[in-house]
């Protein structure tokens, strides 16, 4: 299986990208898969321009001569795609939304009424095929309303698509939370395997993995220097 991981981390000791990492230790326990990782925070990716030359030339590349045309070779190419990345603001950070809002190469102008009555424009690559997996790591506690809007416009955004959104992810690089991080970290692991036999993940398995690693108010307290 072709994986094609878009960290949006823009730091290199990340958080989120700890937990991809050993989801794909994970998927690659019973054999390994050609996984390719982009960094995007390394890339060259401007702002969409909005001037639709990619669907007057119909060939699934943009016309602004950056990175953006390579991710999109891949993205096509690949069985399944994860957006590892941190929220920010409620929503992926402005260089990894750069990446998404520069997929409209891969449409056409034409439109399609779905059988939930939405309009979406005529596909150009065979998404049917390709799977999406959202991780999304934030720097709260549980509290509900952080990640609504992100995933709204992922499950708009997307098909077959599983999202895992964990709250407390900087206890990741703390070393004294290693007694609650190292076991989020290993359900990951077990995680991956589990998606490598399914491509899906069961509703355990997603409750478990968006579990606060410790209750909010000792979060809070700790974040505060209490």
């Amino acid at each position: 299986m072709k994986v094609l991981v878009l960290n949006g981390s823009p730091k290199k000791k990340s958080d989120t990208f700890r937990m991809t990492e050993r989801f794909l230790k994970g998927m690659n326990a019973a054999g390994e898969h050609e996984v390719t990782v982009v960094n995007v925070i390394e890339k060259a990716i401007a702002p969409c321009k909005g001037c639709f030359g990619c669907w007057q030339q119909g060939e699934g590349h943009c016309l602004i001569g950056d990175d953006q045309n390579g991710i999109l070779d891949l993205y096509r190419a690949a069985d399944l795609i994860i957006w590892s990345f941190p929220l920010y603001c409620y929503g992926m950070p402005s260089h990894l939304k750069a990446v998404l809002d520069r997929t409209i190469p891969l449409m056409k102008m034409d439109m399609v009424q779905l059988s939930d009555g939405r309009v979406q424009h005529v596909p150009l690559a065979d998404f049917s095929k390709i799977h999406t997996l959202v991780l999304c790591g934030c720097g709260f506690p549980d509290w509900e309303g952080n990640f609504d809007a992100l995933k709204m416009q992922c499950k708009q955004c997307f098909g077959n698509l599983t999202m895992v959104c964990v709250p407390e992810t900087p206890m990741l690089n703390v070393p004294q939370a290693a007694v609650v991080a190292d076991p989020l970290l290993d359900r990951f692991e077990a995680a991956g395997a589990e998606y490598a036999q399914s491509l899906c993940l069961s509703p355990e398995t997603v409750a478990r993995l968006e579990t606060p690693m410790i209750p909010k108010e000792v979060y809070v307290s700790i974040v505060n220097g209490g």
